[in-house]
């Protein structure tokens, strides 16, 4: 009889310890039928993925530790939905060697070629009312005003102009290696992130080691400040290069009026001696089951020519559930002094369309899908 109560006590206590985690599978498949048009250069349709949400499969979990507070892990990946592959990660901050199809060498691997990796996010975090602490590789602070305040989300043909810079360099986005800290919540409207993360390179090695031994370390910030229909926030990042620091500076704000959110953002980056800002404003419209999107952006560098690309972007979501919608976006992009960007950032390589011809005009549309769970 002892025994049995026992027993049905170890079986309580491990049904409330249960009851106090939780891990969720969640997702997103996106499917985008794409049209590129560089006038006077290249052009494809092709299949691709992330026209409205960026394709992903992720886990994550989240255990309560008592006294307010809490363990969670998040791990997500990337997905190429269009053809299966997963989407390529990056192990230090740097730039990686381009595939030599002669010698087999890539640096680390060869996107596409190297399965499944959670190249989105995949951390470690604690949390209380000190606020969060996360470790991994995480969104640079650096990355959040030019996604939160474009009506695109950053992704697509209409992406920003001001997030297509190759000046901006391997932490735009994300950052391997971080050390995060996180504001608590109930700050009176105010928020913040400061993340320093890791180069991991070799310190005190030979002449050619100290040279690139800082490199992929460094440091971001974001402050804002959300109450009501306003919301505005700060940020700013430096990382360490031998070839010279990339630094961010970036300033958005948004204001809903019920019938229409209004936003914009204001970039300023530097990659060693080269300046480049750019800027954004655009707008969220609701219509029936679904929204209007608008936006106009700009990006010029500071080099010979003040080379310059202009982005107008609209676009129409249109919600079939809380977890479908169809999409469509139309964008247009004018290069001047020596610049020749596509409407669609980063559209190279095999199956792409390359780029515009010098101070020329492009165009892109899609056409998807959007499937969350």
């Amino acid at each position: 009889m002892k025994k049995s109560l026992i027993a049905l006590a170890v079986l309580a206590a491990a049904g409330a310890a249960s009851a106090q985690s939780s891990v969720t599978l969640f997702g997103v498949v996106d499917a985008t039928l794409q049209h590129v048009d560089n006038r006077n250069g290249p052009k494809v349709t092709r299949l691709t993925n992330s026209g409205y949400n960026s394709s992903r499969l992720g886990f994550r979990g989240t255990e309560d530790l008592g006294g307010g507070m809490s363990a969670s892990f998040w791990l997500e990946a990337g997905l190429a939905n269009d053809d299966g592959q997963g989407v390529a990660t990056n192990a230090n901050n740097q730039a990686v060697g381009a595939f030599n199809a002669v010698t087999g060498a890539n640096a680390p691997v060869r996107a596409g070629t190297q399965g499944l990796t959670f190249n989105r996010r995949s951390t470690v975090s604690l949390a209380g009312g000190f606020g969060e602490i996360r470790l991994g590789r995480d969104y640079t602070p650096q990355f959040w005003n030019l996604t939160v305040f474009d009506p695109f989300g950053t992704n697509g043909a209409g992406t920003t102009q001001t997030l297509s810079s190759i000046i901006t360099g391997v932490t735009a986005v994300r950052a391997s290696n971080s050390i995060g800290y996180f504001l608590p919540a109930r700050l009176g409207g105010f928020y913040g992130q400061v993340q320093y993360y890791l180069g991991e390179n070799v310190r005190g090695g030979t002449a050619a080691q100290q040279l690139v031994e800082d490199d992929g370390r460094g440091l971001g910030v974001r402050l804002g400040y959300a109450a009501g229909p306003f919301n505005v926030a700060v940020a700013t990042s430096r990382t360490e290069y031998g070839a010279g620091d990339v630094r961010q500076s970036n300033i958005g704000g948004q204001w809903d009026f019920g019938m229409a959110k209004l936003m914009g953002h204001y970039s300023r980056d530097r990659n060693g001696p080269v300046d480049a800002d750019g800027f954004l404003v655009g707008g969220l419209i609701p219509l029936g089951a679904g929204e209007i999107r608008l936006a106009y952006s700009q990006y010029e560098a500071d080099l010979a020519g003040d080379p310059r690309t202009r982005k107008l972007a609209v676009g129409y979501v249109h919600n079939l559930s809380k977890r479908t919608a169809l999409y469509t976006t139309y964008a247009r992009v004018k290069n001047s002094g020596g610049a020749f960007n596509s409407a669609v950032p980063g559209a190279t390589g095999t199956g792409a369309a390359g780029g515009t011809a010098v101070n020329g005009t492009g165009n892109a549309f899609d056409f998807g899908v959007r499937h969350s769970f």
